[in-house]
């Protein structure tokens, strides 16, 4: 006996173009397999940020409320301790770009 129950819903367009573009990629079986497994991860999200609500909770309730000042702290320390893997580089647009741009402007 199948524990599954079928669903009438509204989406929005972009999305059922994803599930359906999955499906011919073959990344999933079906449209509804698609939305099964997205389902199933929201749960699954939800489920861990209620633990760590409860987590959080249960911390403050023993030592006292985080203040912003200890996460500010925390986040220094951390990113002063990190292996940084690869660097992020700020976008500089180029003479070639600026020109470009400039020219097609007018």
């Amino acid at each position: 006996m199948s524990t599954k129950r079928r669903l009438s819903a509204s989406i929005d367009s972009g999305l059922l173009a994803a599930a359906e573009s999955a499906v011919e990629r073959g990344a999933a079986p079906s449209v509804s397999a698609w939305v099964n497994e997205a389902f199933r991860r929201q749960v699954e999200h939800d489920e861990r940020l209620a633990a760590m609500d409860a987590f959080l909770a249960a911390f403050e309730a023993e030592f006292g409320e985080i203040t912003q000042d200890e996460i500010v702290e925390v986040t220094k320390r951390s990113r002063a301790a990190a292996t940084v893997v690869r660097t992020i580089r700020p976008k500089v647009p180029t003479l070639e770009k600026s020109k470009r741009k400039s020219s097609s402007a007018r």
